[in-house]
C-alpha cells in the first residue's frame, strides 16, 4: 500500500509539472494564424492608441459629378482614440471633419450654370477595426505593414450658415462608415498610416433633394498612430491534452486501489513478522522547464529546484545538472549556448538560494544533440539528478 501511495504522489507531481507547462507564453508573435491562437488578456490600460491625420475629402451625390474633379476636392481632418482587445480586433471613436463643396445647376438669365455651395461638416462614429494580416497570418507585433478594414455607425452634422443673404439651416444625418487603414511601422510606439473612408448619409444632408437614395462623402487621410501602454500580446499555447487525460486516468485508478487497500484490517495476526527495512537512498530525478529561447527560471519551476536541493542536503548527495534545447528552433551552435545558460542558471540557483556547495554541483550541456523527450517543447529543459 505504501508503494502505491508513493506512486500516486509521484504521478501527481508529474501532472502538476505538465500543467505548469500548459501555458507557455510567446510575447509579440505566434507561429500559427492569429484566428487559431489564444491570447492572454492584457490590462485595461494597455493597447490603446490615438490617431491624428489630415487630408482631402469629396462630396458625392446630386449634380456634383458635373463639376471638375479638382473643384470638388477640399480639406479634411481626423482624430480618433481606440483600443486593441487582441492583435486583430479593436474598437475606436473617430471624429472627422472639414469643408465640403456641393454643386448644383441653377438658372441664371435663362442659362444653366453650375453653382458651388461649400459648407463645414463634422462626423463622429464608432468603428470596429479588423487587422486581417494578424487574423489570416501569424501574429507579429513588428510587421512593417498591415491591412485594417473597418466598419462603423455614427452621426454627421453641418452647422447653420448665412451667405448671399440666405441662411442655410443646420443638417443632421446618421452615417454608415466603411474604410481601410494601412499602418506603416515606424517604431514600437508610432505608426504612419494611410486611411481611406466612405461615409453614407441621408439625401437631404446637403439641403438638396434630387431623389437619390443617399449622399456620400469620401476622404483620404495621412497621419500618425501613437500607441499607449503595452503594445504587444502574449500567445497561450496549450500542451498535449491527451497526455494530461492519460495521466489523470492513471491517478484516478491508483486512488481507487488506495481506497480499497484502506479497507483492509490494520493488523494481520496470521501474517509473519516482517523485519524493518533499512532505508535505501535512491537517486532523485527532477526537471526545470524553460520557455522558448529563454534561460530565465519561471516561478512555477522553483519547487522542483527546492525539492532537489532539500533531498541532496538531507542525504548529503551531489547534484548533476544537464541542460538541453529543442531541435525545431535555433541553430546547433546557438542551442548549445542556450543549453549552457540554462544549466548554469539552475546551478547558480541551487548554490546561491538553496545552499548546495559548488563542489557538490556538476554541470553539463547537450544543446539539441540529445533530446531526452519525444515531445519537442519538453526538451527546453534542465534535468537534475542526485548521485550516490
Amino acid at each position: 500500500m505504501k508503494t502505491k501511495v508513493l506512486l500516486l504522489a509521484f504521478l501527481c507531481g508529474v501532472v502538476t509539472s505538465v500543467s505548469a507547462q500548459e501555458y507557455q507564453p510567446q510575447v509579440g508573435f505566434s507561429t500559427e494564424n492569429g484566428s487559431k491562437v489564444n491570447f492572454k488578456k492584457n490590462k485595461a490600460s494597455d493597447n490603446w492608441f490615438i490617431s491624428l491625420g489630415g487630408g482631402a475629402s469629396m462630396y458625392l451625390g446630386d449634380q456634383n459629378s458635373d463639376a471638375a474633379f479638382g473643384d470638388r476636392v477640399n480639406w479634411a481632418t481626423g482624430l480618433s482614440i481606440g483600443k486593441w482587445y487582441n492583435p486583430y480586433l479593436a474598437f475606436r471613436l473617430k471624429l472627422t471633419g472639414g469643408q465640403l463643396n456641393n454643386f448644383s445647376n441653377i438658372l441664371v438669365s435663362g442659362k444653366t450654370e453650375l453653382s458651388n455651395q461649400d459648407f463645414l461638416y463634422g462626423n463622429a462614429h464608432l468603428d470596429m477595426m479588423w487587422d486581417v494580416t494578424n487574423f489570416w497570418a501569424p501574429y507579429n507585433e513588428k510587421k512593417a505593414v498591415r491591412l485594417i478594414p473597418f466598419v462603423g455607425i455614427g452621426y454627421a452634422m453641418r452647422p447653420d450658415k448665412s451667405a448671399d443673404g440666405y441662411r442655410y439651416k443646420r443638417s443632421e444625418s446618421p452615417t454608415i462608415n466603411l474604410g481601410l487603414q494601412i499602418p506603416f511601422r515606424l517604431s514600437k510606439r508610432v505608426d504612419l498610416f494611410l486611411e481611406g473612408e466612405y461615409a453614407m448619409l441621408n439625401e437631404q444632408f446637403n439641403r438638396v433633394d434630387m431623389g437619390q437614395e443617399e449622399d456620400r462623402v469620401v476622404q483620404a487621410l495621412l497621419g500618425l498612430n501613437f500607441k499607449l501602454g503595452r503594445t504587444d500580446f502574449e500567445v497561450i499555447e496549450p500542451m498535449d491534452y491527451d497526455l494530461l487525460n492519460d495521466l489523470n486516468s492513471q491517478i484516478n485508478a491508483l486512488r481507487a486501489q488506495n481506497e480499497e487497500c484502506c479497507k483492509r484490517p490494520k493488523s494481520c495476526p496470521e501474517c509473519p513478522k516482517v523485519e524493518p527495512v533499512v532505508e535505501q537512498v535512491e537517486v532523485m530525478h527532477n526537471v526545470v522547464f524553460f520557455r522558448l529561447n529563454s534561460s530565465v527560471i519561471d516561478k512555477n519551476q522553483e519547487g522542483h529546484i527546492f525539492q532537489t536541493s532539500e533531498y541532496a542536503k538531507k542525504h548529503n548527495l551531489p547534484v548533476k545538472v544537464v541542460g538541453f534545447a529543442d531541435k525545431k528552433t535555433g541553430t546547433t551552435d546557438y542551442n548549445m549556448g542556450l543549453s549552457e545558460r540554462r544549466a548554469r542558471a539552475v546551478a547558480k540557483r541551487l548554490n546561491e538560494k538553496y545552499g548546495i556547495p559548488t563542489e557538490k554541483i556538476s554541470i553539463e550541456w547537450k544543446g539539441d544533440a540529445k533530446q531526452p523527450y519525444e515531445i519537442n517543447e519538453w526538451n527546453r529543459v534542465v534535468i537534475m539528478d542526485t548521485n550516490k
